[in-house]
């Protein structure tokens, strides 16, 4: 007998002197120990507890011992508890230990306990002890034990190898194990009084399921329930089992297949460019698709606002590695291409894995290629977006953008990664590959052979490299399938890259096209870790094995894609040893290469043993079963081939390399014999040596099963392979991946089990998930002591070094987050910590996937004829065998459902769903020395048969087949009860289903229903006789898996494929009882697959019965006849089939509408029937459909009996028939109501109070709030609210935009009177002064803009934008604020604070500020005392700006009336079924409401109860009313380009029903973000009319206009609403301006019809401005200026703050739409899916019979507003000098200025020149006049032009007011050159330095810090401004000083006060006083030659004149001297 033996020897270390009492929990079952009484420190009680077990201990089990002092009289108190998970013990039987016990915080305390623990399982597998070290003992078939003699060397010590019931499932939840405990252990935990009065001890066990659970829960009830948590294997999903694995329920491969992508960039701005003057452009490149902005002239800031979209088709991975490309080129034009001044690059997986899948307003900064040492060359400012298929972005709303351009903090960047990036090499080395196929055909090569004699091998390999954008090849290794390479490619790019894949291929040089032979990518994030003790990338040397196409070489390979690398590879293709490394760049050094081109070096080569050594690998295989193979295969035989790498694939396996090597290939193979043979006796040494594999099973003819599928006839004998193969031995590294795999299945079920709990609302779900986050962190505990050994084997690289490091402190933080979330798990925070541990999930996921492969993936093909035609793929870990048991594959020894697929493009779609083969198959791969336990796993009772020709006495050979001796019979009882939300499968939008049920190799099927989606078959169907080989035990824990597959019966041609299941039959051995608690069974839902989309959910239950000696005659007797096979149906027993009860289901018929055509005929006279579980009613019949699509007779109702339990309703079928002429039926479209739980009527609440009584019907009309019926916790009381003594509630209202005010709730007790109150008062002054303070800062309003009568409907939309987005920002930061909250909780509980204290710092804090917000709200309550005497200040009126559609908001509006759509037509095989749209025929308005009878007297008791219209009672008439619509269409932002220019000339059309209003002549020129500021009047009849459609359309000038996209309003459901969605309610009542009151209808009236509508007492208007409603009063301002100024007594604002408030009125109360503008996605059917823009817009509707409306508010565009800008130049100083003279070589300048504001083009305007500067003074007085229009509110300057000559009309452009001034110098014969220039934003521009002197660089440089001025506030303005340009180095550097004056004016001042350009009349400036030496030389020479002769060279002259004298006198002298002398000698 099985049992668990615990010995409680001792407790130490007490506090204090007491009695003892000790507590011991397992399973649920406590013992109590005696009391030790009266010790001190030590208490010795001694005492053995003794727990019988039926089953197998579960090495995740707890045992917990709680220590108590006793006490007589009081209750017992908790010392502290020890808690321990019982795997040790259940592998090793025995453990003794002391460990300290932990108290209510989890906090460790002194006191420890000493225990020994003994478990003795059955079969003795654990408890046997050697010296002092635990060996694992297999359970071997003959009973006695073996040693491994190699593990006993290697002295490891070894965890159970067949450690019982731990198999850890895969990945969906499929399996459900009826009866089974839901908690197979109990964590019972600290004794506190329980904070959840309500959960008392008497509660049902969670899954009624066995009393041991009942018990625990009784013992629970006296703790604390949230301390309790649930183990393992739960009732909800799980096999516990052994021997088997799950199989994968998806069969699809989803990765290979194109979808649509959508990328979208705005190039917005550019700053900082490095250049001088230059010309840029902006160039986008996504892969191949280049575009480009347009060009901005002479600007290193350029303003672009340009949008591009790209559109793409293709698969994912394809998409993700495509690089984003942002270049700025410099002059481009027609015939240059430009120069390149910086790039930016990015892969778009990077934008894709966003928040929001986008980056907004973000900068690139630019480096430039070609030379790294170089800086940043520039910023981009763009947005970003990536949408593929199902995506919506939610675009920030885009207003005036005047966010602060901060370039560093906003960087386009992803999260973590440093602004300034480095560069970094990037080494990439391949060193060789192997295992080639051959690439060409042999044809050519024996021709070869023929002439030249020698053979050569048929592949030209070398490797392409991929990253980045970037490509680089090694060299091309001719006829080689074993190429040695040696080289390695170096990428240079910025680190961390924002590129995350590298791509590498091995290709097959071609004369023609070189094609893939196979691909790897290498994904960045896995081999590197960006955290603080991250490391760089880095790789191997490591192998990657490359899988794609068989290798079988064709011309047009069908699957060459798979060698691309996209889609599942099929087949092993070949391996490559390369490696990665990174080393970042010090680019200061002089010596580095400045170009980032690719470059391709050669390496030495590396030794053989670097990546391992190399080992013999075993794999061996066993087919038990082989059914449900493909009848298109089913007549030819049929075998099955396995193979690993190149190993055993006999076709096209090993392309031999031609030079003579040995058939094992590596030199070491030799010693392997010899020792092989050292290490064996001498003939099994030569016996292994010639094991041949065996790696295909015989071939056989397959045999029928049924119409559709065949199967091999096995039976008793099962055919076996077997592989030897030889690899570089790298378990480890999958053996960690293992480990992890293991704990994250484990999670994932655990966390699917929660889910479940939570759907199907089954108590405690926060249990479960405690015990969960428990199981994780053992597991990852274990994780961390498992992990780190072997590791100095030869072959680790430095990857595996630093990822086992990472691991193991990811794993070790997980386990300890784990802990503390844990604790933090409580009934109200479940959803929250879900979401927690999903994201461990994923991390867990991230981790376990290894980067450097080892042993390649094993195939499985199914063989016919030696053609491949189907496989599966399994990946080598997952069957790899280690001795400790985590460490093996999940799969390993274990029989797992194979289903065997099509290869590459063939498994899309159809074909991919239809199972080729369905296999069991049993696995084992590990190293040949340790294959003796390879059998193990097999289900017992077999003996192997070996192949004839070895001898007798070879006792090693493994078995060609087993043959089964041992054989049971079983009866399967298939309980087939109904499905739901089935796949429509005809072309009526139902489907004929049936379902096939296959069990083993027998299949039943059901009857067909036709024409349902929701089939209720009621039938059982009985498999007699079934054969199963194998223990009769084992099979009881293991029984086979059943597939149920559903079918669509057509008429002609095959049954279609719906979709399929998988479960697990209960089984009964024939000793057991047949009776609760595991039978008879319980019906489970099964969800259904078809490919990877889920097709609906089947109610069923298995039973697997053993036929026992006495035959069937045993068996739990059957209702009906059982002999003939032809006898009627059997009917699912009472037992199983639910419990039904009596049911009204009522059904509101209210219209049709909307439908299409039927076989090209209208509908004409529809009708609409009900139906559920049989039973049903139907509306009566629209007479004419066109007239009048609405029912006559509203309300129907109908009985049925439905199950009790909601969870198992059926669904409520709605179909649309059309009765045509002879009783003729046609079905228009069907509709399903899955769940009806929306509609279930509850009764009223008998024990609350008055008004809070009330039907609260599940969808609407008669909900009420539960006034104080339940204790709920209300949100807190908002600031402006609080109680008075006398019971009155005040609310204030505050004139504050009304967001904020979507947050009050008033919570009141039932009988008091409220009072509500307003006043306009405190507030105000408050947004008064944050408006002053925004405008210092951001200079957005004019001073003179809160005037009333410059105020506008436009200026409340802005104002409204900018609230919208600070709340916006307000919900981002409190989100930040909770996360950091919980943060801090968590690490309060790491640091042992405990969590209430930190509670009561927060309230504490949060206490002292709603005193002062209360002490705040009694001065306001004084001030409205005294109010009317006070003027009240204008201020901007706000409407509320959903930035999503007001349906979304409100609940589609389907308060009462529903809306269900009509489908027809097939479905869609697409993956999402959101494309259902197109098979939608119309739509049924309508409601259901169902209660159980009989219902309370009560109700039909009430005054005006109309017993026609039963539970809908005040439901309006559905005549039909005319109503006028009027729609206001604001503008439209981001629309997709329509033209070839990348623009769109868009216009709106509106239609509803017949009318269509066209805008065409009004469209809006070239423009993607238009304003159309209009309003539209249509007259409407509902219901005929009530689809509204606005659309926005691409004007064209030639050919038809293109829709750009549009979007629907169902305006009745709008206009029946109790939200009112009519016509929005303003914040404020006024008669006149821009906010005055719209609707027809005065607050007060509005006020009346809701009061008379909801039967609610009021209004009551009472003196000093008091309304009293259904007991509240509300307060609130009773005086009105008209528009002369006189004050009139009034109403309104009275009524008006009510309504404001109605959703705090009793019973009928809700939210009411305010004033508003919504955001609609524009949608376009051609991309359906992808938004294509939005539009901002407002719908109003007034029923024509009240009075008329007025006029519509004018909303059409602001006016830009005429300005001009003076700018006078009156001097420059310090100009830089650039020439030099002809004649002295002095510097000078000839100084001019330039500037303009709109663009160099439109209108530049030059100084006149300042010639010959030589101190760099210029002087001007030169005015520059420019007018231009300005929009204040966007503050952009608006310019009309053509685009070019060929433009039709003129552009409208929107550019910021930037005035540029530059500084030139003049040539006269060359170009000018440009010296300096600077930028002003006529919004914030520094102010001008006082003088010359003060003026420096610093005012550009620390731009952000300086004071700016806006001159639009200021007007005028004089000073000093610095010119700069860039040198060499990029460095900024100050090239001149200017001195300007800016003065702006608006247009009337201008024509009041001219002024003329230059130095022109009128106002002309005098003239400057320049120096003489600016005139031209060549205009008057003489001045020219006096200046130069008298100013500047006088001295030099005079000199000259000097020195030629004297040369002239000694010339003379030395002249006449001779002669003289001669004169004087001769003396002459």
């Amino acid at each position: 007998m099985m049992a668990l033996v615990v010995h409680l020897k001792t407790v130490a270390h007490l506090r204090g002197k007491g009695d003892r009492i000790a507590k011991v929990t397992f399973r649920g079952l406590s013992f109590l120990s005696r009391v030790a009484e009266n010790c001190d420190e030590v208490a010795h009680f001694n005492e053995t507890f003794r727990w019988p077990i039926a089953s197998r201990l579960d090495g995740n089990e707890m045992l917990e011992i709680q220590v108590y002092n006793y006490s007589k009289v009081f209750s017992n108190r908790l010392v502290g508890t020890f808690c321990m998970v019982l795997q040790k013990v259940a592998e090793e039987g025995h453990l003794e230990l002391t460990e300290t016990l932990l108290d209510d915080n989890n906090a460790s305390i002194k006191t420890s306990v000493t225990i020994e623990i003994r478990y003795q399982a059955m079969d003795g597998t654990v408890g046997v002890w050697s010296d002092g070290e635990f060996l694992d003992v297999p359970d071997d078939r003959d009973g006695m034990f073996t040693f491994e003699t190699d593990s006993l060397l290697s002295g490891r010590s070894h965890g159970s190898a067949t450690s019982p019931g731990r198999t850890l499932q895969g990945s969906i939840p499929t399996f459900r194990k009826a009866g089974k405990g839901v908690f197979s252990a109990m964590k019972l935990g600290k004794m506190k009084s329980s904070k959840d009065d309500h959960k008392r001890a008497d509660e049902p066990a969670v899954l009624d399921m066995e009393d041991l659970d009942r018990k625990a829960m009784r013992l629970a009830g006296t703790f604390d329930p949230d301390t309790i948590s649930l183990a393992s294997v739960t009732a909800v999903t799980t096999n516990v089992s052994n021997k088997r694995s799950k199989p994968d329920i998806k069969m699809e491969p989803s990765s290979g297949r194109p979808v649509d992508y959508q990328i979208s960039i705005t190039v917005i701005e550019a700053r900082q460019l490095i250049g001088l003057n230059m010309d840029p452009v902006v160039c986008v490149e996504i892969g191949d698709d280049k575009k480009y902005t347009s060009m901005k002239e002479s600007t290193n800031c350029p303003y672009y606002n340009d949008y591009f979209v790209f559109d793409f088709h293709v698969p994912p991975d394809v998409m993700f590695d495509k690089i984003i490309k942002l270049s700025v080129i410099h002059s481009k034009n027609l015939l240059r291409s430009g120069t390149l001044v910086g790039t930016f690059k990015m892969d778009v997986g990077t934008v894709y894995s966003q928040p929001e899948h986008q980056f907004y307003h973000k900068w690139a900064s630019l480096s430039d290629p070609d030379d790294i040492t170089a800086g940043c060359k520039g910023y981009i400012k763009c947005d970003i977006a990536v949408v593929g298929k199902g995506d919506n972005i939610k675009t920030p709303h885009k207003a005036n953008e005047t966010d602060e351009d901060d370039l560093e903090g906003n960087l386009l960047l992803p999260e973590g990664i440093p602004a300034e990036r480095q560069w970094a090499r990037f080494y990439v080395k391949i060193y060789r590959a192997e295992g080639l196929p051959k690439m060409n055909t042999s044809i050519m090569a024996n021709v070869k052979k023929a002439f030249i004699g020698e053979n050569r091998d048929l592949v030209d390999p070398y490797v392409q490299v991929q990253f980045a954008g970037q490509k680089g090849k090694t060299s091309v290794q001719k006829s080689s399938y074993e190429p040695i390479w040696n080289e390695q490619v170096i990428f240079t790019e910025l680190f961390p890259p924002l590129c995350k894949r590298l791509k590498v291929q091995i290709r097959d040089s071609d004369k023609v096209n070189d094609v893939a032979i196979g691909t790897h990518f290498i994904d960045l994030r896995k081999i590197s870790n960006d955290g603080d003790k991250g490391f760089l990338p880095t790789m191997g040397p490591a192998w990657v094995n490359m899988y794609g196409s068989t290798r079988q070489y064709t011309l047009m390979d069908e699957h060459q894609d798979l060698n691309d690398g996209l889609g599942e590879g099929v087949s092993f293709r070949a391996r490559l040893l390369l490696s990665v490394a990174v080393e970042i760049l010090d680019t200061t050094s002089p010596e580095i290469i400045s170009s980032t081109d690719v470059q391709v070096e050669c390496v030495s080569n590396i030794s053989e043993s670097a990546t391992g050594k190399i080992e013999e690998f075993f794999l061996f295989g066993s087919f038990l079963e082989a059914t449900m193979i493909d009848r298109k295969i089913g007549d030819k035989p049929i075998s099955f081939e396995i193979t690993l790498g190149n190993y055993g694939n006999q076709i096209d396996g090993v392309s031999k390399p031609s030079s003579a090597k040995k058939k094992k290939k590596d030199a070491e193979n030799e010693e392997e014999e010899s020792e092989l043979i050292q290490n064996s006796s001498e003939d099994e040494a030569d016996e292994d040596r010639d094991l041949v594999s065996v790696s295909s099973t015989p071939v056989m003819k397959p045999v029928i099963t049924d119409r559709n599928y065949f199967h091999l006839p096995y039976f008793a004998k099962k055919p076996c392979v077997y592989i030897k193969s030889w690899w570089q031995d790298q378990r480890r590294r999958l053996y960690n991946s293992n480990m992890m795999d293991k704990i994250a299945d484990k999670l994932e079920e655990g966390l699917n089990d929660v889910q479940e709990v939570i759907k199907t609302e089954k108590a405690f779900p926060e249990r479960r998930l405690r015990g969960v986050l428990e199981e994780l962190s053992v597991g990852c505990s274990r994780f961390v002591t498992l992990a780190n050994k072997d590791v100095n084997l030869a072959g680790r690289t430095k990857l595996d070094r630093e990822r086992l490091k990472s691991c193991m402190r990811e794993m070790d933080s997980m386990a300890q987050q784990a802990k503390q979330i844990r604790t933090q798990v409580k009934k109200n925070t479940v959803r929250d910590k879900l979401k927690m541990a999903q994201n461990f999930l994923q991390k867990l996921r991230f981790l376990a996937d290894e980067p450097q492969h080892s042993i390649p993936d094993i195939f499985i093909w199914m063989m016919s004829n030696t053609k491949r035609i189907a496989y599966a793929r399994i990946p080598s870990k997952d069957i790899l065998y280690s001795i400790v048991d985590e460490e093996s594959g999940k799969d390993c020894g274990k029989v797992k459902a194979v289903f065997l697929k099509l290869p590459g493009k063939k498994g899309f779609g159809h074909a991919g769903w239809t199972v080729q083969a369905k296999l069991e198959l049993y696995l084992w791969l590990g190293l040949n020395k340790q294959r003796k336990d390879f059998l193990s796993g097999l289900p017992n009772g077999f003996e192997e048969i070996k192949a004839d020709k070895m001898g007798p006495g070879l006792n090693s050979v493994p078995p060609v087949s087993l043959v089964y001796n041992m054989k049971q019979v079983f009866q399967l009882r298939a309980h087939m009860y109904q499905a739901r939300s089935l796949f429509a499968a005809d072309s009526s939008g139902l489907s004929d289903p049936f379902a096939r049920v296959f069990f083993s190799t027998h299949s039943q099927v059901t009857e067909v229903l036709s024409e349902t989606l929701c089939p209720t078959w009621d039938q059982l169907l009985v498999f007699d006789d079934v054969e199963l080989f194998g223990e009769a035990s084992e099979l009881r824990d293991d029984p086979p898996i059943i597939v149920v597959e559903l079918y669509d019966q057509d008429t002609v041609g095959k049954a279609e494929f719906i979709g399929r299941t998988f479960a697990k039959p209960t089984i009964k051995m024939c000793e057991e009882h047949y009776g609760p608690p595991r039978f008879p069974p319980q019906l489970e839902y099964y969800q259904i697959y078809r490919g990877n989309c889920t097709a609906g959910e089947l109610l069923a239950a298995f039973e697997l019965l053993q036929i026992g000696q006495g035959g069937r005659a045993d068996l739990p007797p059957l209702e009906g006849p059982t002999d003939s096979e032809h006898g009627p149906i059997l009917p699912v027993p009472l037992g199983i089939r639910p419990v039904l009860s009596r049911y009204r289901i009522e059904v509101l018929f209210w219209g049709l509408r909307d439908l299409k055509r039927i076989n090209l005929a209208q509908v004409d006279r529809p009708r609409v029937d009900i139906e559920c579980a049989g039973r049903g009613v139907q509306s009566a019949l629209i007479q004419n459909y066109k007239k009048n699509p609405n029912f006559s007779t509203l309300v129907k109702w109908f009985e049925v009996d439905l199950p009790e339990n909601e969870l198992l309703h059926p669904p409520l079928n709605i179909r649309v028939v059309d009765c045509r002429a002879f009783g003729r039926y046609i079905l228009v479209g069907s509709h399903a109501v899955t769940s009806l739980r929306r509609f279930i009527y509850s009764a009223p609440d008998k024990t609350s109070n008055n008004w809070a009584t009330a039907a609260k019907l599940m969808n609407g009309y008669m909900v009420l709030t539960n006034g104080g019926s339940q204790p709920r916790s209300s949100p807190s009381l908002s600031p402006r609210t609080f109680s008075r003594p006398a019971g009155d509630l005040i609310v204030n209202m505050d004139s504050e935009p009304l967001v904020r005010k979507m947050d009050t709730v008033v919570k009141l007790d039932a009988m008091s009177d409220a009072v509500v109150k307003v006043d306009m008062n405190e507030e105000e002054s408050d947004k008064e002064k944050k408006k002053k303070k925004k405008k210092k800062k951001g200079g957005v309003e004019e001073e003179d803009e809160t005037d009333e009568s410059v105020l506008d409907w436009w200026s409340k939309y802005f104002a409204s934008i900018e609230t919208l987005k600070e709340t916006l920002r307000a919900q981002e930061a409190a989100q930040a604020e909770a996360e950091e909250r919980e943060d801090m909780e968590i690490a309060a509980e790491a640091a042992d604070i405990k969590p209430d204290d930190l509670l009561l710092k927060g309230s504490k804090t949060k206490e002292r500020g709603k005193d002062k917000k209360s002490s705040k709200d009694k001065k306001k309550s004084h001030a409205s005392d005294g109010m009317e005497k006070r003027p009240v200040k204008a201020r901007v009126d706000e409407l509320l700006v959903y930035n999503k559609e007001l349906e979304s908001e409100y609940a589609n509006f389907e308060d009462w009336l529903h809306t269900f759509n009509l489908y027809r037509g097939k479905a869609g095989d697409d993956d999402e079924h959101a494309l259902d749209d197109d098979r939608i025929v119309g739509r049924f308005k309508g409601s259901l409401c169902m209660y159980k009878l009989p219902l309370s007297e009560e109700i039909t008791r009430e005054a005006g109860f109309d017993p026609n219209m039963g539970m809908f009672q005040s439901i309006p008439h559905n005549d039909p009313i005319n109503v006028l619509v009027r729609v206001y269409v604001v503008r439209a932002t981001d629309l997709h380009p329509a033209d070839i220019n990348g623009k769109a000339d868009p216009y709106v059309v509106i239609k509803l029903g017949k009318s269509e209003v066209k805008d065409k002549e009004n469209y809006i020129s070239k423009q993607l973000n238009p304003v159309f500021g209009k309003s539209f009047d249509i007259e409407a009849t509902f219901p005929m009319e009530s689809m509204l459609t606005v659309s926005v359309y691409d004007w064209d000038l030639v050919g038809t206009d293109d829709l750009i996209g549009e979007t629907k309003i169902d305006l009745e459901n709008r206009f029946y609403s109790k939200y009112r969605a009519t016509c929005g309610i303003s914040s404020n009542y006024s008669v006149h301006g821009y906010n005055v009151w719209r609707d027809p209808l005065k607050p007060s009236q509005i006020l009346t019809k809701l009061c008379k509508d909801g039967k609610i007492d009021g209004p009551h208007y009472g003196p000093g401005g008091k309304v009293k409603v259904a007991s509240r009063i509300f307060l609130g301002p009773t005086e009105i200026e008209d528009e002369n100024g006189l004050k009139k007594q009034t109403e309104e604002h009275l009524s008006l703050n009510v309504l404001n408030h109605w959703e705090e009125i009793p019973r009928v109360g809700c939210k009411l739409v305010p004033e508003h503008v919504e955001t609609r996605p524009l949608l376009n059917v051609d991309k359906p899916g992808i938004e294509q823009g939005r539009i901002e817009m407002w719908v109003d509707m007034f029923p024509m019979d009240m009075p008329a409306p007025g006029p519509a508010i004018d909303i059409s565009p602001r006016k830009p507003k005429r300005y001009e800008l003076r700018v006078i130049i009156w001097n420059t100083d310090e100009v830089i000098l650039e020439d030099d003279d002809y004649f002295t070589g002095e510097k000078s300048s000839d100084i001019f200025v330039r500037g303009w504001l709109k663009g160099q083009q439109e209108d530049k305007q030059d100084t006149d020149v300042h010639y010959h500067s030589l101190t760099g003074e210029g002087n001007f007085n030169w005015r520059f006049v420019y007018p231009f229009d300005y929009l204040m509110a966007e503050e952009k300057i608006v310019i009309s032009k053509k685009e070019s000559m060929f433009s039709w009309d003129e552009t409208e452009y929107k550019i910021p007011p930037r005035l540029t001034l530059q500084v030139w110098d003049a040539d006269h014969f060359s170009a000018d050159d440009f010296l300096g220039a600077i930028e002003l934003d006529l919004n914030r521009f520094p102010r001008g330095a006082k003088t010359a002197k003060q003026c420096s660089l610093n005012m550009i440089r620390n731009e952000h810090e300086l004071p700016t001025i806006s001159i639009f506030k200021q007007k005028r303005v004089k000073g000093w401004w610095p010119f700069v340009a860039r040198d060499e180095n990029d460095e900024m550097e100050l090239t001149g000083k200017v001195e300007a004056e800016l003065h702006l004016v608006t247009a009337e001042e201008a024509e009041k006060s001219p002024v003329g350009l230059g130095r022109n009349e009128p106002d002309p400036l005098e003239k400057p006083n320049r120096p003489d030496t600016t005139f031209l030389w060549f205009l008057s020479p003489l001045k020219a030659i006096r200046y130069l002769v008298c100013n500047r060279y006088k001295w030099l002259i005079i000199k000259i004149v000097l020195a030629l004298l004297l040369l002239i006198m000694l010339g003379l002298f030395l002249y006449s001297m001779p002669g003289y002398l001669v004169k004087k000698l001769l003396g002459a």
